[in-house]
Parts: structure tokens; C-alpha cells; sequence
């Protein structure tokens, strides 16, 4: 099926965890048999009680009227709950929701629901559109769900609000999904959630597993089964990382590269992490990149006022780029408390566009969205708990 993204590694692999050691949340199909077996339970259950989880978004195993009663009781017993908890959310006026999840350990980390609407260049946020597409759209309003993966980042994006405050820990692969089964029970009736990007908290490819896990139980056809063209995974440029990605799911998810700067000396000043992975290493990465017919990879440029956004970093970007089958996602930045770094002006914004779009590139520039809710990254998680109160990782 296309939503099953197979790894090359056996399902049941853990990274020396037997299948009961992993979250409940967070086992295939191929672990719930496993640990099923250990209490004398049919195999087919395993089936079910995943259905239930990943499908339905049902924690709570008395709800799973299709179980018996001991093995209701069982499921409960042995951990089967929710990961966390929505602890607040906050509504935009332009219809933006951001949820506030509570974890163990005083982690809080946010997820963002974006309503597509027909005047902004949303549906390309990280490139979380699918090139490939043309069916007719269906009568509900597409949604796209930005999620985190770790709470903190340890890149240090001089941009970004998370990465100043440095990364506490990683989120687990139960973590994660939860995050997305959550969300769907604040979608409006006519809504629906088409889109799913990796670019909350969080850098998704410096914990790999995690993040490779959760990609296949949420695009299990067994379970929610969303098209892998509908996600996207973002990343600062971990080379390694990203060649495990290309290894294991062969292109089949989308794929975005936060890039910001055309050549080293200026990508050095806004992204430590260029340092170890230069442009030329990241460009190589980018070319032996799987890519299906007809997909293309999104660069991500967060246009920095004074330091990136001129029409001759521009020229750079394009013939940086000419060789990579490529669409610019275009992002002004926010001011951050954090940076003294400034936003773009408008029209160096409009010159910027216009010139990658006259050497021939695909570009759309994101529309800011649930500003009066800190658009920023990370920022309402961040605020809302005590640094003193955390161990940074």
C-alpha cells in the first residue's frame, strides 16, 4: 500500500527493548502480537487494540468495547494510557489553534493546527503540499498539523525561539504521535487534517529512531494510514541523518531543508551546525537524495532583514540550487525576544521573490499566521515553565 512506509530494518527491531518495553503507544502491530503471545491472547487482537489506538484515538482501553473485559483490564494494568495531556490551548483570530501538551518530567511542548485558506501560500508550508496531486479536493477544509519532536532544540538557530533556550530532552516515538492523535479532536466538523509536518520543537533527525518510528506507525495502513506524501520532515541539514532517512523510507516522505543562506560565511552566523555540515556536504546530501517523479525537496530560507534578504544573496541562492530539483519556501522572520536580529522589510521581500522566481524556481512566501498567539516556535512552551526547573541535555 502507499501509506505503508516499510523500513528496512524488522519491525520489531528496538534498539535492545523487547516489544513490552516499548510504549504502548508507540508498538507495531508485530510488537502488540509479541506481548499478546506472553498473555496467552489471540494474535488478531493485536490488530484491534491498534486500530483503536491509532485510528481512533482511543487511550482509555474500557473504551475498547470490542475486548474482553480481562483484557481490558489487562491493557490497563500493564500501562496502556495517554503519553500527556493538553494542558492549554490557544486560538488565533485568523483560526490558528496551538495546543500546549504536558509530558512526564515537566516537559511541555506545543503542536500548531493551520487552517489552509484560499489567500495564503499555507498549503506549501515546508512543502507539505504534494506535487504529485490531482484529484479534486474534497467539501472539508484542509488542515495541517506542525508537530514537535524534541522539547527544546539543541541546534542554537540564532532565529528560532527554541533553539536559544538550548534542548531539555527528546520526545519518544509515543510522544510524538500523540501529538497528531490529540489534535484531531480539535478539528471542526467540516475539517479535516490533510498535511502533517515534522517542524515543531525540535530538530526530528538528531534522534533518529524516534522520529523514523513514528513516521511508520502514523502512516500504517492498519492503523490512521496518512499518505507519506502528506508529511513532510524537517531538518537543519544533519547529513547523517538525512541519508538514514533517504535509506529507510526512500523518498517517500517529504522532505524540507532549513538552508537560510546561500554561501558558509553567512549560514555560519545563523546556524552553528553549518560549521560540521557546510553547504558543500549538505548539497552532496541533497543531490544522492532519493526522489520520486514528479517530488521535489523544499529549501526553507528565513529571510533575515540586513543579513540574508538581498537580491544578490538571491543570485547565490540560484545557482547554489541549479543542480537540486527543488521549491523555496520564502519565511520573513519573527523577532524573537532572544535575538536582536530584525525582520525583513516588505519590499526586500517582494525583490527577493521576484528574482528566485525570474532564475526560474517555484517560491512562495508563508503567510504569517497566529501571530496574536506567538507564532514563534516554542515560545508559549517555553514561557510557560521555569528554566530553573529543567535539566538541559
Amino acid at each position: 500500500m502507499d501509506a505503508d512506509l516499510s523500513l528496512k530494518n524488522d519491525a520489531t527491531a528496538t534498539r535492545g527493548r523487547s516489544a513490552a518495553q516499548v510504549h504502548p503507544l508507540a508498538r507495531f502491530v508485530e510488537e502488540w502480537e509479541e506481548v499478546l503471545s506472553t498473555w496467552n491472547e489471540k494474535p488478531f487482537r493485536a490488530k484491534q487494540i491498534f486500530r483503536w489506538i491509532h485510528d481512533r484515538g482511543v487511550f482509555d482501553p474500557e473504551q475498547m468495547t470490542d475486548l474482553s473485559k480481562s483484557l481490558r483490564q489487562r491493557l490497563s494494568t500493564e500501562g496502556l494510557a495517554a503519553p500527556g495531556e493538553v494542558g492549554e490551548v490557544h486560538r488565533s483570530s485568523d483560526g490558528t489553534r496551538k495546543l500546549l501538551l504536558d509530558f512526564s518530567g515537566k516537559t511541555r511542548v506545543e503542536c500548531v493546527l493551520i487552517p489552509m485558506t484560499p489567500k495564503s501560500n499555507d498549503a506549501d508550508l515546508a512543502a507539505c503540499a504534494d506535487d504529485e496531486t490531482t484529484e479534486q479536493e474534497g467539501p472539508k477544509k484542509r488542515v495541517t498539523l506542525c508537530i514537535s519532536t524534541q522539547f527544546g532544540c539543541a541546534m542554537g538557530c540564532v532565529f528560532c525561539a527554541s533553539g536559544q533556550s538550548g534542548l531539555f530532552r527528546g520526545l519518544g516515538a509515543a510522544e510524538v504521535v500523540y501529538q497528531v492523535l490529540r489534535a484531531r479532536h480539535y478539528l471542526a466538523k467540516d475539517e479535516e487534517l490533510r498535511n502533517l509536518v515534522f517542524m515543531g520543537m525540535g530538530e526530528p533527525l538528531h534522534h533518529y529512531d524516534e522520529t523514523a518510528r513514528a513516521l511508520r506507525l502514523l502512516t500504517d495502513p492498519r492503523g490512521g494510514g496518512m499518505s507519506p506524501r502528506r508529511i513532510t520532515v524537517s531538518t537543519v541539514g544533519l547529513v547523517r541523518g538525512m541519508r538514514k532517512l533517504a535509506e529507510d523510507l526512500a523518498g517517500k516522505v517529504g522532505l524540507a531543508v532549513s538552508l537560510h543562506a546561500p554561501d558558509d560565511a553567512t549560514r555560519d552566523q545563523i546556524m552553528p551546525m553549518n560549521r560540521k555540515f557546510p553547504i558543500a556536504t549538505l548539497m552532496q546530501a541533497l543531490k544522492d537524495y532519493p526522489l520520486p517523479p514528479r517530488r521535489r525537496i523544499t529549501i526553507e530560507y528565513t529571510l533575515i532583514g540586513g543579513l540574508n534578504d538581498g537580491v544578490e544573496h538571491a543570485d547565490r541562492l540560484a545557482r547554489l540550487l541549479e543542480p537540486l530539483r527543488v521549491k523555496l519556501n520564502l519565511i520573513p522572520m519573527n523577532p524573537i525576544e532572544e535575538s536582536k536580529l530584525r525582520a525583513p522589510e516588505e519590499s526586500r521581500v517582494v525583490a527577493f521573490r521576484e528574482r528566485m522566481a525570474s532564475h526560474g524556481y517555484s517560491c512562495f512566501v508563508r503567510t504569517r499566521r497566529g501571530d496574536d498567539v506567538d507564532a514563534a516556535c516554542g515560545q508559549l512552551a517555553l514561557k510557560t515553565i521555569r528554566a530553573e526547573d529543567l535539566v538541559r541535555h
